[in-house]
């Protein structure tokens, strides 16, 4: 029998990657079980923890250590991750949860791995081409997988549940999805172009010490351009330097809180490849070079990057590739792009492809089905 007052527990997060679909799909899950109890679990990171609270979710602390670099890290990854199992076991008994989901990382393991223990139905969610190593490990234990990529199916082992459901992405990106796409429309000649700069939520620093010296190098190609450049934390007073010392009015900026609202307009993006990053720039569809991490755990980066770029969605510049300086390649693409409008137009289009506005909706649907509550689902009609 379901349970009148399910208790769902949203476990991992760490970084916005991880975190921000969760959040997508407890927003959903309260509109479709408005009785639903939801609480995350994480190790308890600052920003998690206001991202969560903010959004008016309770959050409680599993510890947990990924997987140690060094074997003088051992002791402390094994003493970390028993006792995150051994604190997942008793929130799980004493709060009475009836369903846990796993959003990824190392600090999912504890509550997922103590959830399958208990028989308790467990659904992960994976952003990225290449599962992690935590999805890999607990998947065939799994009630299902909810996948962004169909690629993920044949990287894990037979048996596996897997459900393609797309990326679930915060409510504001779905607004977007439905609105008019400003980068397709004529322009008034008034308006300069952006060109946005993203790094992700902990910024890139090869990204923020060679993109003022690949926009230097277009010379008068940039003329007509406006620059916003988020550079992560620790990194705005070097980079606001660079672009000073090379005469480019950039506006450059720690972290960018209304991202949907940044993109809408933006003409061009440079990007990380992360799973829920290509996900936030399909439902804009706006045109990408994505400058994939080179250093993601199995290059997952990359990997997403190449399933874009093979349906002609985005463009690629190699950080490692040895053909040349990082920042002259960066400028090559870059001066192709931000001359030629018909090439933005097709890459924002392709890109939009892979937008999955319901994903959050299939998710939740799917949690639904394994709590045995299952509402009917408004959809909305494509545009």
């Amino acid at each position: 029998m379901a349970s009148p007052c399910p208790h769902i527990l949203f476990a991992g997060g760490g970084t916005a990657g991880h975190l921000n679909p969760g959040l997508a799909v407890a927003r959903q899950l309260a509109h479709q079980i408005p009785r639903a109890c939801i609480t995350f679990a994480g190790c308890g990171k600052p920003h998690e923890q206001h991202t969560v609270t903010t959004a008016g979710y309770q959050h409680v602390l599993i510890p947990g250590k990924p997987t140690p670099r060094s074997p003088w890290q051992t002791f402390r990854f094994v003493t970390d991750n028993v006792a995150g199992y051994l604190a997942a076991n008793w929130i799980l008994r004493e709060q009475r949860v009836s369903l846990v989901v796993g959003l990824g990382g190392y600090a999912s393991a504890a509550a997922v791995r103590a959830a399958i223990s208990r028989s308790l139905p467990t659904v992960l969610l994976e952003q990225n081409v290449i599962p992690g190593r935590a999805t890999t490990w607990l998947a065939p234990k799994t009630a299902m997988v909810c996948a962004s990529f169909h690629e993920v199916r044949s990287r894990l082992q037979n048996g596996t549940t897997v459900r393609f459901t797309g990326n679930p992405v915060r409510p504001e990106f779905q607004k977007l999805y439905w609105a008019p796409l400003p980068q397709m429309q004529p322009k008034n000649g008034r308006r300069p172009r952006r060109l946005l700069i993203l790094g992700g939520s902990g910024g890139a620093r090869s990204l923020n010490e060679n993109l003022p010296k690949a926009l230097y190098k277009l010379g008068n190609g940039l003329r007509g351009w406006r620059v916003v450049h988020q550079t992560g934390g620790g990194q705005l007073r070097a980079t606001q330097d660079l672009y000073r010392r090379f005469g480019i009015d950039a506006l450059v900026i720690s972290y960018i809180d209304e991202l949907a609202e940044a993109m809408w307009g933006t003409d061009l993006v440079v990007s990380r490849a992360g799973g829920t990053t290509i996900a936030e720039l399909a439902m804009a569809g706006v045109p990408t070079v994505l400058v994939p991490f080179p250093h993601a755990v199995d290059d997952h980066q990359t990997a997403n990057a190449r399933v874009l770029a093979n349906a002609s969605a985005c463009r690629i510049v190699d950080e490692l590739d040895t053909a040349g300086r990082f920042d002259d390649r960066l400028a090559g693409e870059l001066r192709l792009l931000m001359t030629d409008e018909n090439q933005r137009h097709n890459l924002g289009r392709h890109i939009r492809a892979f937008a999955h506005p319901d994903a959050a909706t299939d998710v939740a649907s799917a949690i639904g089905e394994l709590l045995q509550v299952s509402p009917p689902v408004v959809r909305r009609r494509a545009a």
